[in-house]
């Protein structure tokens, strides 16, 4: 029973990276602007793909805060937002559509390992990364369906630097319904495991606030 208590906490930790990455891409969206320290940990985590913790992926717990609030919003039926779910939903089915195309995944995996050499010379959050990134998302992700569609103020999507944020965070969103379906999640669970993920997640909140003041 332990056993089962702790993977799905790792699964819920892993969702509320999914759901924070999402959210992140519909702020950028609307406002050119989002929480710094939650998309640096997200865009961290694109380059973690051996790490010794699921927590580890983000940087430790805390590095999804703002995931594991939106999960629990997004998980009561009387405060969802309707378009962060459906793009979490869409990014779940994106996800399954990637496993079936080797070839891509490979060339994904390859395209994220390049851009680690830029990390070491410019700086992870730094533009030429997020820029690599976003034509990484390009090339790859977007040519496969569903495509992930984030709708929001025109003229913030017209700029080159919200626009490659954006694809950035998806890239992000990706790699957590990854790691998420690794762990074993499954998109029934939402419906079926809602109030025992609310539980965990709230915890995991509070374990995550406590341990950074």
């Amino acid at each position: 029973m332990l056993e089962t208590f702790a993977t799905n906490e790792k699964r819920v930790l892993a969702l509320a990276g999914l759901f924070q990455a999402v959210r992140l891409a519909q702020q950028l969206a609307s406002e050119g602007r989002c929480d710094e320290f939650a998309m640096a940990a997200g865009v961290a985590s694109v380059f973690r793909l051996d790490s010794p913790s699921v927590a580890a992926v983000y940087g430790n717990a805390a590095g999804v805060r703002l995931g594991l609030r939106e999960l629990i919003t997004q998980l009561d039926d009387g405060s969802r937002d309707m378009a962060v779910t459906r793009m979490a939903v869409t990014v779940m089915r994106l996800e399954r559509s990637l496993a079936r195309h080797h070839a891509l995944r490979d060339k994904l995996r390859d395209g994220i390992q390049l851009a680690q050499r830029q990390v070491a010379h410019f700086g992870q959050d730094s533009p030429q990364v997020i820029r690599r990134l976003a034509d990484l998302y390009v090339q790859t992700l977007s040519t496969l369906k569903p495509r992930v569609m984030v709708t929001g103020d025109p003229q913030q999507l017209q700029q080159p630097a919200v626009v490659e944020k954006v694809r950035a965070n998806l890239l992000a969103a990706v790699r957590s319904a990854v790691l998420w379906r690794q762990l074993g999640g499954r998109q029934w669970q939402l419906i079926v495991s809602r109030r025992q993920s609310i539980m965990l997640a709230r915890g995991l909140l509070t374990g995550a606030t406590l341990d950074n003041g």
